[in-house]
């Protein structure tokens, strides 16, 4: 592999650095030991999370050990929120968040070979520290005066909701993670997000207080925006989880294949693991003939795979296919079926109706006479079958499943009707 600084500025994930001269020779010297937070303040991580899990593989890959940190301290305090406190889950469910969290880290890290990744909880070192000890050994190196100019501190600060002194100790925990990590590990990198640099720097600050020849450093990923103004790892039915349970595996390929061409270059630079030949080769792609979506298509496809394995990536694509005509509905497993017609206008039923009236109802055709002139002009279909008449009413035997018809107009227009009655 190129130099790994080189490597991450190709792919724009270097927004800052403590000392990027400084981190470039470490790595030349290495192999460096480094780590990256996550708390467990929900029961799954999302695609913000997977940016940094991504990026520590990255560092890996070019030789350097990991320490994948999965906060079961700082998880039950949560780091400053920018409008509100946040609310305190019960040890209970932090514990068991804490073990999905690292159950969804741990594939994607090498845990075997000479830098082979460790995961570390930064509970083990804060349960059994008594307050005295914590203000006394940890507290009385940290200013106050540069806690509140903390970007996420004095915007809470600044804020209706102000700020409790429990959040407002968030970044000496964290920094006190970095210490712990350089004294037990030889740790002397830090990832994370740009929105996190106040925390990553309070833990370069704290070990040169503790230690002034000590030499570490801090990394900090870009926050990814895209074009159309709307937040990334987002959609209208909300956040991209990488747990199948809260974003089904149809859900998560959909988000990569409905990128938008201004916004898919840069995803396949920070998320894919193509060369940069293969990158560039799906860039001109895109700018020649975006209607193909190749690069869509092979982001979707290698980042199901990553995160929820081959065979899902398989099924969710032979659904994908199967919904607009070019593969067997029936063929399709109940699971994925239902997780690809989510993603499209639904309705429930009692019982089954005659075809323009499921039309009219889905929204498919804004009435039932419009829904006839589709049938009769043969633009009417469900389950992949060509509407024959204007008053044809679907089986029992055509429900997939004992459930569900597709109903699709023309090409590209689905829609799926759930009966529910007996």
């Amino acid at each position: 592999m190129t130099d790994i600084v080189d490597e991450l500025q190709w792919r724009g994930l270097i927004a800052l650095s403590t000392d990027e001269d400084a981190l470039r020779k470490a790595f030349a010297d290495g192999p460096v030991t480094f780590y990256c937070g996550f708390d467990p303040t929900a029961p799954s991580l999302h695609l913000g999370n997977l940016v940094q899990i991504l990026t520590m593989r990255r560092i890996q890959q070019a030789g350097n050990r990991p320490l994948g940190l999965v906060g079961g301290a700082t998880g039950l305090i949560g780091d400053p929120k920018p409008n509100s406190e946040r609310t305190l889950n019960s040890p209970e469910v932090v514990a068991e968040w804490v073990g999905r969290l690292r159950a969804q880290i741990a594939p994607l890290l090498d845990f075997e070979g000479p830098n082979a990744a460790v995961m570390v909880n930064n509970l083990d070192w804060t349960q059994g520290l008594s307050a005295i000890e914590f203000l006394r050994d940890i507290g009385k190196h940290f200013r106050v005066n540069k806690m509140i100019a903390k970007e996420a501190v004095s915007r809470r600060l600044n804020s209706d909701a102000g700020i409790s002194y429990t959040e407002f100790s968030y970044q000496i925990l964290q920094g006190m993670d970095f210490l712990e990590l350089f004294r037990r590990h030889g740790c002397t990198l830090q990832t994370g997000g740009s929105d996190q640099w106040g925390n990553l720097t309070s833990g370069t600050d704290l070990i040169h207080r503790v230690d002034p020849e000590a030499v570490v450093h801090a990394l900090g990923t870009p926050l990814i925006t895209k074009a159309d103004g709307t937040k990334f790892g987002k959609t209208e039915s909300g956040t991209i989880w990488l747990d199948a349970e809260m974003t089904t595996p149809y859900a998560f390929y959909q988000f990569w294949l409905n990128a938008d061409d201004r916004d898919v270059s840069k995803f396949l630079r920070i998320f894919s693991f193509r060369s940069h030949e293969e990158i560039e080769e799906l860039e001109n792609q895109t700018e020649e003939r975006p209607q193909a979506r190749a690069a869509q298509r092979a982001l979707a496809e290698e980042l199901t795979t990553l995160v929820h394995g081959a065979d899902q990536t398989a099924a969710v694509t032979a659904a994908s296919k199967a919904l607009f005509g070019q593969g067997e509905l029936a063929e399709l497993d109940e699971r994925t079926l239902a997780a690809a017609l989510s993603e499209v206008p639904h309705v429930q039923v009692a019982e089954l109706a005659p075809v323009v009236d499921l039309f009219a109802e889905v929204g498919l055709v804004a009435s039932k006479s419009a829904a006839r002139r589709t049938v009769k002009e043969g633009g009417a279909y469900v389950n992949n079958a060509k509407v024959p008449a204007e008053d044809a009413v679907p089986a029992k035997e055509d429900l997939l499943h004992g459930r569900w018809l597709v109903l699709r107009r023309g090409k590209k227009n689905l829609a799926a009707v759930e009966v529910t009655g007996g």
